[in-house]
């Protein structure tokens, strides 16, 4: 099979690359395409990925290519993976909303609005060239804000499905707590992309089993403190609330508090771009054939493996249904959402596609913020794809972590001055 990665360049990519080698026998590929505009840089790491699949005894061709179309032709999966206008974007993502007194980060709040309106008009180009050369390819959208991204891509009729590693990071630790193995783990997750809840966690009798017991008491109050730690949030909220937020959810119950500390320590992309540089460098060494420990600090932890376990069960190479977190649509899954909403839940995935799994009744305490969030979602992809001033401020005033006039007119003016070159309809 074909598979090709648009934003090949990345930093990223080792840790997936990694993962394709060790998992080869759930997913065997025989082609794997690097995609990216910037040659220099899609080389160093298209050269990397060859050596880490020798060193693995994976027998894939690895190409690179600068050109989308000659990239993506014949692909059976195509992996997306962009950072549009790249971590200098980014770092003004996460400076102009602090400005104004708001969270600023680049996947919630108004700068996560700032990438999106640069973002979707880009990957929807990218999708419609993906279709065209093979009907049949499944997109997966890794590319922040997974959410709107995966709601443009499946509106305008793709074979898409979002991902993220949030889910298969809470398996993997909470796996590492019970010392049991991942695979015996099976989360209750629900919400939307980084706005989500654990509710409850089962351990599975067996890999793959039905049965199981539930484990999240357990896990409070064996391991409230390091959970709480981990989630830099009060361990009396999470015994309070009985379930594990997802860190984002920092941004909505300590929104001040987040503030004052975002200034104090400045932005994640001054600290990824530091990470990022010394990667390159390391990547640079012909001798180097494995991912460095640094890529650990550059985010996306077991991105691989949640790759690997998804793009096998599209795919038929995964030995049937599996159970997964995805981004795909709530179609009912959610009574109080739209049908076309993107949600974050387990769902069945095989090679007859994507099918979210029934929720039990979400708690008003979360569903009243889910609902809330959506309601920007979508008013958040109008604006990415009709854009428009007052859609920009709609967006931003229906945000929980906007909601003023004043400040939706502040945070509106700032966002378009800091991304002009992006914004086709300025």
């Amino acid at each position: 099979m074909k598979l090709a990665i648009v934003g090949g360049g990345s930093t990223y990519t080792p840790e997936l690359i990694d993962g394709f080698a060790r998992l080869r026998d759930s997913l065997p590929i025989g082609e794997l395409v690097l995609i990216d505009p910037v040659a220099d840089r899609l080389e160093l790491i298209g050269a990397l990925a060859r050596r880490i699949f020798a060193k693995q005894g994976h027998p894939a061709t690895v190409r690179t290519s600068t050109a989308l179309d000659a990239g993506v032709a014949g692909a059976d999966a195509v992996l997306l993976q962009l950072r549009v206008g790249g971590q200098a974007a980014r770092g003004q993502d996460e400076t102009w909303p602090l400005e104004c007194g708001c969270v600023g980060q680049e996947t919630t709040g108004a700068g996560g609005l700032a990438k999106a309106l640069r973002t979707v008009p880009v990957v929807l180009e990218i999708a419609e060239r993906v279709r065209r050369a093979n009907q049949a390819a499944w997109i997966v959208d890794f590319t922040n804000p997974v959410g709107i991204v995966t709601r443009a891509l499946q509106t305008a009729g793709h074979r898409a499905v979002g991902l993220c590693n949030v889910a298969i990071g809470f398996q993997r630790k909470f796996a590492a707590h019970l010392q049991v193995a991942p695979e015996l783990i099976r989360l209750d997750h629900v919400g939307l992309n980084h706005l989500t809840w654990e509710r409850g966690v089962t351990l599975l009798d067996a890999p793959g089993a039905t049965t199981g017991r539930e484990v999240l008491p357990e896990l409070l109050t064996g391991f409230g403190t390091e959970i709480a730690d981990d989630l830099h949030l009060p361990l009396p909220l999470i015994r309070r609330l009985g379930v594990v937020p997802s860190y984002y959810l920092r941004y909505y119950y300590q929104h001040d508090a987040v503030v004052a500390e975002l200034r104090e320590q400045g932005s994640r992309a001054a600290q990824v771009a530091e990470i990022e540089r010394e990667l390159l460098r390391l990547y640079a060494d012909p001798a180097l054939d494995t991912k460095p420990e640094l890529l650990s600090r550059r985010g996306g932890a077991f991105y691989s493996e949640a790759a690997v376990q998804l793009i096998a069960a599209l795919l038929g190479t995964g030995g049937g249904a599996d159970i997964q977190v995805v981004n795909t649509r709530n179609d009912g899954v959610l009574p109080f959402l739209p049908d076309d909403a993107v949600i974050e839940v387990p769902a069945a995935v095989d090679a007859t596609g994507v099918r979210p799994l029934p929720q039990r009744p979400v708690e008003p305490l979360f569903a009243g913020l889910i609902a809330a969030v959506t309601a920007y979602e979508q008013l958040a992809l109008e604006a990415a794809l009709k854009g428009g001033r007052d859609r920009v401020f709609d967006a931003l005033l229906c945000h929980p972590l906007v909601g003023q006039i004043e400040l939706a007119e502040q945070l509106t003016d700032a966002l378009i001055a800091h991304n002009k070159p992006y914004l086709s309809w300025i």
